[in-house]
């Protein structure tokens, strides 16, 4: 008899760069290779136009893995402020507030 294990999904935090360099770091529970998070589209759609908006390519990048819920949204913060996604010169997130 064969023993079929459990499939863990990993979870990930991911940092996805748009074309003007700003960046969005997220989390994903399921490791979807089409999830692109929440980001406020309000925040996005104004540092670009319309023309720029017809043919827009992001990057999406893997930070950090790991089986744990836990450890991912302990982690997730800490990424946003080292690499200043809150700072709005430099990125998309909106929390943590950032502090300047």
């Amino acid at each position: 008899m064969v023993e079929i294990s459990p499939v863990v999904t990993k979870k990930v935090i991911y940092k996805i760069t748009y074309p003007n360099g700003k960046i969005y770091i997220g989390k994903d529970l399921t490791n979807s290779l089409t999830y692109f998070g929440s980001v406020n589209d309000a925040l996005v759609k104004m540092d670009f136009s319309e023309e720029q908006r017809k043919h827009f390519t992001i990057t999406k990048e893997i930070l950090f893995e790991s089986e744990s819920i836990e450890e991912v949204n302990r982690i997730e913060a800490k990424l946003i402020v080292q690499y200043e996604a809150n700072n709005p010169e430099k990125g998309y997130n909106q929390w943590p507030k950032f502090l300047g």
